[in-house]
């Protein structure tokens, strides 16, 4: 991993030392910076942590080529939902290739080497956080807080890696040998081989551990980590896991908690934009100043950016779900299913109306033409992860029921609690899911999770053309894996022989 790892650190410190660079990422390499001095103060530590974060909305580049479809984290959520059924365009776009399972399982493209470097450059920025913080000087309380957010922000990243790049983890198939990624686990990790899908899991839990040990739950804005985001992280990692008591447990804390209480049914309309509903837990904030137009998450999502991808390809959910949503649930109202001028306003004439079509994403249309603070993490999901897993919990059928009407009720002034039970209630628990966090990154996941199939011909409305004809996927399919970037394997002689099938 020598020739991704040499990368990371000095271009992540230019841009923080310097906010207005956005062509830091392919710069100095490590050993152009002196660690020593930005790690002599925990203000310097927090500047460093403040570049992982602004990374994490910030343009993709390939090379010399700005890729607009690449915005940062928001953008690999983005080609999540496109890998799956519920979220789709009509025509032939810049998805085509990622939503017709090609671009993952082609080496040399920007899809694999994309969310690859994305989340090892978060890892090994965490990585010289962790290792050098306990020597700044600063208060305890600080060095603390530092290290909880690196510690979460690199168990997380390896937690999303091991799911795009390994096969998927089965609680009955203990310990879980297959291939996962490679684990960096200190600033001077390189030419590692790839963990087993277990050890990476493994050392996942551990930093949330260390992390919630460290975490409170002060942090200065809601771009950053405390110790509820990484409770939340925690509990989606559970889940992943087939962990229900933990799954459990740690969700569990984060609703009685209730400092992130779910939104009204007139907040729930005002466009998933801004980090002040009370419900968004994590989110990144670009300001003004670093609204990227084109490349950034509402540009490729939100019905009214001023982008040609949104002018011409409005996003649109599969009919079929939508057919399912009842009548008084707020959520019916995030899609148009016969778009007009009267009941579609749009910003200009040139903007396209498609049956289906999602309004759920909107701009801030007084901060900037695709600005917008992308959810990374809400509480309806910690209900969900709870409901869930009480649902596959014996004994524990009537707290699922509870758990999921409580988020329901919010949604549906006429939703009724449910009755189900056993299967038929862990699938209603997944219709929730799917309407719930649509555009948010969830779907292609909890497929390969759940170990069940794509299926588009689900989907009346599906343009099969879109996608190469791509229609179905079987469960378990060596698609499901990402291929490993050819680049990484030329250079990090440890992971020679360690290509996916």
């Amino acid at each position: 991993m020598k020739k991704i790892k040499n990368i990371l650190f000095g271009g992540l410190l230019t841009l923080a030392l310097a906010a207005c660079k956005k062509e830091y990422l392919a710069t100095k390499p490590t050993d152009a910076v002196d660690n020593s001095l930005v790690f002599t103060t925990t203000q310097n530590a927090d500047v460093a942590l403040n570049g992982i974060y602004r990374y994490m909305f910030e343009r993709t580049t390939a090379v010399t080529v700005n890729q607009q479809n690449k915005p940062g984290v928001g953008g690999i959520m983005l080609l999540q939902d496109f890998l799956g059924e519920d979220l789709h365009i009509s025509t032939t776009n810049w998805f085509s290739a990622e939503a017709s399972w090609n671009a993952h399982r082609a080496d040399n493209n920007i899809a694999v080497s994309y969310p690859y470097r994305t989340f090892y450059r978060i890892i090994g920025n965490a990585n010289y956080i962790i290792d050098n913080i306990d020597g700044a000087s600063g208060s305890d309380e600080d060095k603390k807080r530092i290290k909880s957010e690196a510690l979460t922000l690199r168990g997380w990243a390896h937690y999303y890696l091991v799911q795009l790049f390994g096969k998927r983890y089965d609680a009955g198939a203990k310990p879980n040998a297959q291939l996962g990624v490679p684990l960096l686990l200190s600033s001077t990790d390189s030419n590692k081989p790839r963990a087993t899908v277990e050890e990476v899991y493994a050392a996942v839990n551990k930093d949330l551990d260390d992390a919630i040990a460290l975490s409170s739950v002060s942090r200065s804005n809601k771009s950053h980590i405390n110790v509820w985001v990484t409770k939340g992280i925690k509990a989606r990692v559970a889940l992943t896991m087939q962990d229900y008591p933990n799954a459990i447990k740690y969700a569990k804390e984060v609703v009685d908690g209730n400092v992130f209480p779910l939104m009204s049914i007139a907040d729930y309309q005002k466009g998933f934009n801004d980090n002040a509903l009370s419900e968004y837990m994590w989110a990144s904030m670009p300001s003004i100043d670093q609204d990227d137009t084109f490349g950034s998450f509402f540009g490729q999502i939100a019905y009214n950016a001023n982008t040609s991808f949104m002018r011409a390809n409005p996003k649109r959910i599969n009919s079929a779900l939508y057919n399912l949503i009842p009548a008084t649930d707020v959520r019916k109202s995030m899609w148009e299913p016969a778009p007009t001028v009267a009941n579609f306003p749009l910003p200009a004439t040139n903007f396209s109306r498609q049956p289906y079509m999602s309004r759920k994403f909107s701009v801030k249309l007084t901060e900037g033409s695709s600005l917008g603070d992308v959810p990374l993490m809400r509480s309806a999901e910690i209900y969900l992860i709870l409901a869930e897993a009480y649902a596959n919990t014996p004994g524990s059928e009537a707290s699922a029921q509870s758990t999921l009407f409580t988020l329901v009720s919010k949604r549906d002034p006429g939703a009724v609690i449910s009755i189900s039970t056993g299967q038929a209630l862990i699938d209603e628990i997944i219709f929730q899911r799917r309407i719930e966090l649509w555009g948010e990154g969830a779907r292609w996941l909890d497929l390969k999770r759940l170990n069940q199939p794509l299926d588009r011909t689900k989907a009346p409305n599906f343009v099969s053309t879109a996608v190469a004809s791509t229609m179905t996927i079987p469960a378990g399919d060596l698609k499901w894996q990402y291929l490993i970037p050819r680049a990484e394997m030329e250079a990090n002689s440890g992971i020679a022989g360690q290509q996916n099938p």
